[in-house]
């Protein structure tokens, strides 16, 4: 499995990654005319110097989002604005600091009348603001504005150099900073362990089930607790955190009292992993859909073939978060010719389908797909081809359904970054994926008593069906 990094790394790394587009956006507003502040534009190869953030780069959010999100030609302009002022006031309230003049914009639907109500009351707060309290105001201000698009592949980023590291586990309900899959119970478990971690070190192992971080449960009537996530995830170097885990392959509940370290450098993985299984099974997990990583999955299965005649393939996606479309595309291509296996969609339902590309030469061999809750957008995409295309067998459990639409990037004046979708995808029957994510042909989950015993439900039970 692959190591465990603080989950807002990988999302910045992903965000640079993933987002890449061009635009031409007019520096006028169409409702009046108005002189509008620069365009955001495509992201750089090396990430601009960080600013502080103002009013000028909110409303160049604002503007970067409708301009380039799917909805962007629809979208009022009061469904943005109005949850970023909602969301400073409560900072405003949270710090203490309220305001009598705090009081929501007039809003009426007129996108350049919206902005000059909201920014004037923006700047009569802010300007009473101390210091010290304008830029985490402003950066809730423009989070909220983007985060009210409920989009999977929308979202504000402002890098830096974080002081926090994780516990060194990743907990089974993680989906992301500050995200849990709304889908789990609990308790949670752990599924992965970052080697020379404070948690490795003290013995932390794969399915110990956590109970309490700092006492506090990550469950309450089946409902994970909010920001206790984030005390695995994000924590202090030197700050100390409790844990109460319980073992499930020997009963035993264990207390820690962990001191966060800085961990060491991960070694790097290969984003494709290989080894041959008994009676013929090739055995191929794929971490991400980064470039080149189909290429690399033909290759292992290539090599695999010398070794001994190939009867079919295991295809572990557990894990994996995604990456380009292109290796989508590719590894489709490897299995079956002459189909749509996916459309991009705008907000007005114009489809653009997606072909395989039939220069690929095809591997021929049967196909079983390991999926799980994890496995996330192109992960999705992937899944979902198999299945609708039926060139493969689904093992495992639904996927995520985090698949709204490719995303592009965009750098505003402070060097932060946007990212927004253009379009939205359906899968080969056109139906939706996102939110809603690929059931598999076959249930196989994956326990915490399994991790706790060394057992794997799902490639037994692909290996059984690849006979």
């Amino acid at each position: 499995m692959a190591a465990v990094k603080p989950l807002k790394l990988l999302a910045m790394a992903a965000a640079v990654a993933a987002f890449a587009g061009t635009a031409t956006v007019n520096a006028q507003t169409a409702d009046s005319g108005a002189t509008r502040p620069p365009a955001c534009r495509p992201l750089p190869p090396e990430p601009p110097p960080l600013k502080p953030t103002t009013v000028t780069t909110i409303a160049q959010a604002y503007h970067c989002v409708l301009d380039n999100y799917f909805s962007g030609p629809v979208l009022d302009s009061r469904a943005l604005l109005q949850p970023a002022f909602a969301a400073l006031t409560r900072e405003l309230q949270r710090r203490g600091l309220d305001q009598s003049n705090a009081n929501a914009p007039v809003l009426t639907g007129k996108r350049d009348a919206d902005w000059a109500a909201f920014s004037k009351v923006y700047q009569d707060v802010v300007a009473r603001l101390p210091k010290e309290s304008q830029q985490l105001v402003a950066e809730t201000t423009i989070r909220a504005m983007v985060d009210s698009l409920d989009d999977n592949h929308a979202g504000w980023l402002r890098p830096g150099d974080p002081d926090f590291f994780p516990v060194g586990f990743l907990p089974s309900h993680a989906r992301g900073p500050g995200r849990t899959d709304p889908t789990a119970t609990g308790p949670a478990y752990v599924t992965d362990v970052l080697k020379g971690s404070a948690a490795a070190n003290a013995g932390v192992k794969l399915g110990d089930e956590i109970l309490t971080v700092n006492d506090v449960p990550l469950f309450v009537d089946g409902i994970a607790v909010p920001r206790v996530v984030e005390w695995l995830m994000e924590a202090k170097e030197g700050q100390r955190v409790r844990l109460t885990m319980r073992r499930p392959s020997t009963g035993e509940t264990k207390n820690y009292d962990l001191t966060v370290i800085r961990p060491p450098e991960p070694p790097q993985t290969d984003v494709v992993e290989s080894k041959l299984l008994p009676n013929g099974v090739g055995y191929v997990l794929m971490h991400g859909f980064e470039p080149g990583a189909a290429d690399k999955v033909r290759k292992a299965i290539a090599d695999l073939g010398k070794q001994q005649r190939l009867r079919g393939v295991v295809f572990d996606l557990r894990g994996n978060g995604g990456g380009s479309p292109d290796e989508v595309r590719k590894l489709v291509s490897s299995w079956v010719h002459g189909k749509t296996y996916s459309y991009w969609c705008d907000v007005r339902d114009k489809c653009t389908p997606n072909r395989t590309d039939d220069s690929v030469p095809l591997l021929n061999l049967p196909l079983v797909t390991l999926t799980d809750r994890r496995c996330a957008s192109a992960c999705d995409a992937f899944s979902s081809a198999v299945k609708d295309l039926r060139f493969g067998t689904l093992v495992g459990t639904r996927t995520a359904g985090a698949v709204s639409g490719p995303g592009e990037g965009w750098v505003l004046d402070d060097g932060s970054f946007v990212g927004l979708p253009k379009v939205h995808e359906l899968g080969a029957n056109r139906e939706k994926i996102d939110t809603v994510g690929v059931p598999p042909d076959h249930f196989a989950p994956v326990t915490a008593a399994d991790l706790s015993a060394g057992r794997d439900p799902g490639l037994d039970k692909a290996r059984a069906l690849l006979g």
